[in-house]
């Protein structure tokens, strides 16, 4: 079996020259526009719900610093600010058209205080000072990491000591006809879908094909400790569909 990270490293986008990195940019870019409305429609709105649950988990931790991490249009960054009038969110991701969804979302919700938005590469947050940061979030977001290691090694730089990490991700179920209805719905259904509606049918097919090639989640619980953090827990989510991994910075 190969290295954890070197998953995230295969999988691309497009049958392209370029880098995963410029390729998955290229996608959230092509798909901005249609990302929300598909999202919720294809989910049938349970993202919804386990966004909520994250936003509870970062609560617990009283930050007033957060980093949230492939924020896309903000759908994360929005809901945790909302829960607490003293939290200073900072947004970042690598597609210039999510960052400019989310800012009108953020302007729409009077957060522009509160809410910080900036174009930036999860591996290399060079905008962020070495253990400035309470708590990081990552929605949906690190399977899309060109190299994982690296994405944690960054998260666990920004972070203070003590600093919580969050991250919601899908994941395959375990049971087998949840596997199996869910492996019809993603595989079959997604694409054409999302495809039809955002005229980009193989950011449709990498998405669910991605979650394939992720790590298992006792897979990734190591990594995340073999990167320095600790007290690591997962909370699976709608017969394991999603998972929500907590780790502290150690």
């Amino acid at each position: 079996m190969p290295p954890a990270s070197q998953y995230s490293q295969d999988m691309k986008p497009y049958n392209e020259e370029k880098n995963k990195k410029e390729q998955v940019e290229e996608m959230f870019d092509n798909i901005a526009p249609t990302y929300d409305k598909l999202n919720h429609i294809m989910s049938l709105n349970i993202d919804r719900l386990w966004r909520r649950r994250v936003v509870r988990i970062v609560r617990r931790a009283k930050a007033t610093k957060i980093m949230d991490i492939a924020t896309g249009t903000g759908d994360l960054a929005i809901a945790m600010a909302k829960k607490s009038d003293r939290t200073q969110i900072l947004g970042i991701d690598l597609s210039a058209e999510m960052l400019a969804h989310a800012q009108q979302k953020v302007q729409k919700q009077g957060l522009e205080e509160r809410i910080m938005l900036e174009k930036c590469d999860a591996e290399e947050i060079n905008i962020v000072a070495p253990g400035s940061i309470d708590v990081v979030t990552v929605a949906f977001g690190v399977r899309n990491f060109e190299n994982i290691e690296r994405g944690l090694q960054e998260i666990h730089r920004v972070l203070c000591a003590g600093g919580k990490l969050v991250i919601l991700e899908f994941s395959t179920p375990r049971n087998r006809f949840v596997r199996w209805i869910y492996a019809q719905y993603s595989h079959r259904l997604i694409p054409r879908i999302g495809g039809m509606i955002s005229k980009d049918k193989k950011a449709y097919v990498y998405l669910p094909e991605s979650v394939d090639e992720f790590p298992a989640p006792e897979q990734f619980m190591q990594i995340l400790a073999e990167n320095g953090f600790g007290n690591i827990k997962r909370h699976s989510q709608s017969f394991g569909i999603a998972q929500i991994y907590e780790a502290t910075k150690m």
